[in-house]
């Protein structure tokens, strides 16, 4: 039978907006490239969003970052399942303190120019990306100076210990770029980098298609095992679809309606389960704005509002996964017996309002993002079945950063890209962090932040943060809802190796069927 066309729509927008979180084209009709063999020569990529900038301060990370990545080298690489491995840095090591880092750059790398990377063109990118505002400057708060003792040692000292800044480091506030042209003007279109490929300036189309062309002198080729890759913007699922289906990309992201059509045109479909979350932030938890919100059992009953699994089914297809908590499923934080902790019960909710002094409940204004639009009405409805009144504030997009930063807000929808355990952790439970607006603290949260930020152990620290999780869910802070998922199509002789582990978008996903590809 026929979806009716409301939540089919719906649909689609829950996919664009993953992807988004995580950001119609003009293509040529020129079909993706193979070899004799069937193995792909050439990686033809679908993407939502345009690179902003290749200015190594002012990165986008999202579905742009398949293309920074592939141009400029990081310090750390993240695999697919999220681990970390040596880089640009061959290594790294922690004073004992945590409170200094020093990184030993590797030998024999070049820029594309040819000129060498060595320290001091690490320590000017950091230094850039520290002075710039930027979406990565956040992510180097902790660090207090860079020093270079010799051409082959990097420095980090640190006001107190961090233990998001490895993980930082093999992204975008990790990229090195070349001193003498990163503060130029045609950075931003034609960057010097010294990452597996270079941009072919002559066949790329800004904001609509780059091609990358490979570099044969790279230290870390067989991550890398396609010669050329051409990255489209295409942000219509629909063009998506009908680019894979016409030959033009052999691989891309595709809206679920689109599965049984993309497999008969000889696609393989790989689906992750969480890419990104959709999370109600109760930001207001003094009650300082919104008295409600500082009472626990305010928090809890929204937190009821929800029927998850049916929105999950319902709306996302299944194309997603029902949550009561906020970190990757696939991370250590997560623990599944926190899923159980706010069943639906529409009834239970309206109690637990009364029983804080709010029997009819009360009204409150939340900001429309360019994100959010097509949830709104299910959050609207869910929560006004239990006496919350929302009414929706448009933003214009350019401001979504500041209105949510702004504190006029006392809770407000998110839909999030997911990140590793500490940046999820640094942005929503720290005092300074972004998501976190109105500074709330709790002497028990603060303890396990001490611990996490001190605990340089991935393996140990999982178990920090699955305490703070748990702090996180038990006092209500945010009412997650549900993760969305992705599926991605590839044509034969490619395969996406990714599970959601690792939510970052680089090239080293692809690999070429039967070949094996390693380096992280």
């Amino acid at each position: 039978m026929p979806r009716p066309r409301q939540r089919s729509q719906a649909l689609a927008a829950a996919v664009t907006v993953a992807l988004l979180a995580t950001a119609t084209a003009a293509c040529d009709s020129t079909p993706a490239a193979t070899s004799n063999s069937g193995a792909a020569a050439a990686l033809s990529l679908s993407i939502l969003g345009t690179p902003n900038s290749f200015d190594p301060a002012q990165l986008i990370e999202g579905q742009q970052t398949y293309v920074w990545d592939s141009i400029f080298d990081t310090l750390l690489l993240q695999d697919n399942e999220g681990v970390l491995h040596p880089g640009a840095a061959q290594s790294w090591s922690y004073s004992k303190d945590g409170r200094a880092l020093t990184l030993k750059i590797r030998q024999g790398m070049k820029f594309s120019s040819g000129d060498p990377v060595d320290a001091n063109a690490v320590k000017a990118t950091l230094e850039r990306i520290r002075s710039t505002p930027g979406q990565s400057r956040l992510s180097l708060a902790s660090v207090s100076s860079v020093e270079t003792p010799d051409p082959a040692t990097v420095l980090v000292k640190l006001k107190q210990p961090d233990a998001s800044l490895l993980a930082a480091l093999s992204t975008s506030p990790g990229v090195i770029g070349d001193p003498k042209t990163m503060a130029n003007k045609s950075t931003t279109l034609n960057p010097v980098g010294s990452g597996p490929y270079t941009l072919d300036t002559k066949a790329t189309v800004n904001g609509s298609v780059y091609v990358l062309k490979k570099r044969e002198d790279y230290w870390n080729q067989k991550a890398y095992p396609f010669k050329t890759v051409k990255i489209r913007v295409i942000t219509d699922p629909t063009a998506s679809a009908n680019a894979l289906k016409a030959g033009e990309t052999n691989a891309g992201t595709v809206d679920v309606s689109q599965i049984s059509a993309i497999k008969a045109a000889g696609f393989r479909i790989s689906h992750v389960p969480a890419t990104a979350g959709a999370f109600l932030v109760l930001g207001d938890r003094a009650g300082s704005k919104l008295k409600a919100l500082g009472d626990l059992r305010v928090r809890k009953a929204i937190n009821m509002a929800f029927d998850r699994q049916k929105i999950v089914t319902q709306m996302l297809r299944g194309s997603g996964k029902a949550t009561d908590q906020l970190f990757n499923p696939q991370g250590g934080a997560y623990d599944e017996s926190l899923n159980k902790l706010y069943p639906y019960d529409v009834t239970g909710a309206k109690k637990l309002l009364a029983e804080a002094g709010y029997p009819k409940g009360f009204s409150v204004t939340m900001p429309s993002l360019v994100f959010t639009k097509s949830f709104e009405p299910i959050f609207t409805q869910a929560l006004a079945d239990i006496g919350v009144k929302v009414t929706w504030e448009p933003v214009p997009a350019q401001q979504t950063t500041t209105a949510v930063a702004s504190g006029k807000y006392p809770m407000f929808l998110l839909v999030e890209g997911l990140a590793s355990d500490a940046v999820m952790t640094r942005s929503f439970y720290t005092p300074a962090g972004f998501r976190n607006v109105f500074r709330s603290t709790d002497p028990k949260l603060t303890d396990l932040l001490g611990q996490a930020s001190r605990e340089l152990d991935p393996a140990k620290s999982a178990g920090i943060y699955r305490e703070i999780n748990q702090f996180g869910v038990e006092q209500a802070w945010l009412a997650p809802v549900f993760y969305l998922g992705t599926d991605w199509a590839t044509k034969k002789g490619i395969t996406y190796l990714g599970d959601g582990s690792s939510t970052m978008a680089t090239i080293r996903q692809f690999g070429v069927a039967g070949s094996s590809q390693s380096g992280g």
